[in-house]
């Protein structure tokens, strides 16, 4: 597990581990059951205090990110159903797995073919929903996959359930919101779980920090911004060479000319000077975008 601190930040070295764990985990670069360095190992490699280390764990913990088990060290809580991937099985095997699950239920055959047929003359769904309850966030991936399907996305947050909002509509939520979101959907509405992008991969291409570099980070989205300046001065970016402008506020694009390039969203990247060098980085991981391309070719067949 890579992980970087910058001790002349003025954000503090636990919530610098915290918020490496939690982007670990979004992203996939942490799977669930995984163990963590342990406190004293940590320490010892990057020279943090234990303290430091086993306060960022217990905050982790209390979050539901982590678990202690007993005399064996901390854990990546499994946050995702287990689930047989479709992949691995082809249909006849997947039929046959239903007809056997049927007959273990006592339930007739005729009653399979019945609800069967009922399924196949659904009217299959005709765009994705986006549930996500910041606004802000909802929008730059909402932006983000319209780039990537052709089926139209539209977002809601939770206010006021899901049930009309769901119709004829394939749901998505990050993988931190999926429980909630599961539990508002309406019976028979799929939900497919989104990934976030590995933070260190997009960022290997860009390490080690060049001293001299004035960058510009620009979003609507607050939490973008804080999570920039966390990562990239735990990377080793002196933090008065990050420029950050909140795309919110009057006159934000100020003093972004200036820089050598320009981090942002892909959503505040259409609203950036010309003539920035920008670096639009995506939310969502490469792995969630392919699976959303093969769900909507799914669904398109049958249109």
């Amino acid at each position: 597990m890579q992980l970087w601190f910058a001790r002349a930040s003025t954000v503090s070295l636990q919530e610098q581990l915290k918020t490496q764990i939690i982007l670990g985990i979004l992203s996939g670069d942490l799977a669930p059951g995984q163990r963590l360095p342990s406190t004293r190992e940590l320490a010892r490699r990057y020279h943090l205090h234990p303290n430091t280390i086993s306060a960022g764990y217990r905050q982790l913990e209390r979050d539901r990110w982590v678990e202690f088990r007993h005399g064996s060290g901390v854990y990546i809580r499994d946050r995702k159903p287990k689930a047989i991937s479709s992949s691995a099985f082809s249909l006849d095997r997947l039929i046959a797995d239903l007809m056997r699950s049927a007959r273990e239920l006592g339930v007739p055959l005729s009653a399979v073919r019945s609800r069967v047929r009922q399924w196949l003359e659904v009217q299959p769904p005709d765009h994705f929903l986006l549930v996500e309850g910041d606004e802000e966030l909802r929008s730059i991936l909402a932006a983000e996959i319209q780039q990537a399907v052709s089926l139209p996305v539209r977002g809601c947050g939770l206010e006021g359930g899901l049930s009309d909002a769901a119709q004829g509509a394939v749901a998505l939520a990050l993988a931190n919101k999926a429980k909630l979101v599961r539990e508002a959907l309406p019976e028979g509405i799929e939900l497919l779980t989104l990934a976030v992008r590995s933070v260190p991969t997009s960022l290997a291409g860009w390490l080690p920090a060049p001293p001299t570099t004035l960058l510009g980070i620009a979003s609507r989205w607050p939490e973008f911004l804080k999570l920039a300046r966390t990562i990239l001065t735990a990377a080793g970016f002196h933090p008065d060479s990050l420029v950050f402008r909140d795309a919110r506020k009057p006159d934000w694009q100020r003093g972004l000319k200036q820089t050598s390039a320009i981090i942002c969203d892909s959503l505040t990247a259409k609203s950036l000077p010309k003539g920035s060098l920008v670096i639009a980085f995506p939310l969502l991981s490469e792995a969630s975008i392919a699976e959303l391309r093969r769900h909507q070719d799914f669904i398109t067949a049958a249109l």
